[in-house]
């Protein structure tokens, strides 16, 4: 059995989480690099160290876990520091990727999901994945959702975004895109999910 490897990506607050579900929901196993990212910084975490090196310790809180707000300033507001964590996240992002994608061929999955943020910005990605699908979203939307659920200012959703490829850049790869806007509903995300499922695997067909 061949599985269908779907590549799924959008901005900060498009709503990308969301279409996930939707996809898990009809069987889909799911890599989550963003997933993996944070538990690879959360408290314990194989990248912790490194990063405390690489950073010095202004980005360790009192506790001596990773300060997060302290690093993601730092790195969004220049870009060299952003590469620079990067070069230490990614190959074990990789590593942790391959992995879980290995264990789900190996349980048989029909469908592999990988939620990336960055796919956009990575030819690697582009070549590892049979179909694209970009979750879309107007920027003032994304701003308003992230300041509702994080509590950061407009300024640091923001500085995110601009670090991220831009809406025209996703949509120009994509084999589908899924529009999420302010009023769309959670009913009208699960039916293009549900539609590009059938239309993909053949779900429906009798």
């Amino acid at each position: 059995m061949t599985s269908l490897r779907i590549g799924l990506t959008g901005g900060i607050g498009s709503g990308k989480s969301t279409v996930s579900r939707a996809w898990v929901g009809l069987g889909a196993a799911l890599v989550d690099t963003d997933a993996i990212s944070r538990s690879l910084t959360a408290p314990g975490g194989a990248a912790v160290a490194a990063v405390a090196r690489a950073f010095g310790p202004q980005v360790l809180g009192a506790d001596g876990q990773l300060d997060r707000a302290a690093l993601r300033q730092r790195v969004f507001s220049d870009p060299a520091e952003r590469r620079r964590l990067e070069a230490i996240l990614h190959p074990m992002i990789g590593e942790e990727v391959d992995r879980q994608a290995s264990a789900a061929l190996r349980a048989r999955a029909a469908l592999l999901l990988f939620d990336v943020p960055l796919l956009t910005e990575s030819s690697r990605w582009r070549d590892r994945v049979d179909r694209i699908v970009v979750v879309d979203c107007p920027e003032p939307v994304q701003v308003e959702r992230v300041m509702a659920r994080s509590g950061w200012t407009a300024a640091a959703v923001q500085a995110v975004i601009a670090q991220q490829a831009t809406r025209i850049a996703r949509r120009s790869i994509a084999d589908a895109v899924v529009f999420n806007g302010a009023q769309t509903s959670l009913q009208a995300l699960e039916r293009d999910v549900h539609e590009l499922h059938a239309a993909w695997t053949g779900a429906d067909r009798r």
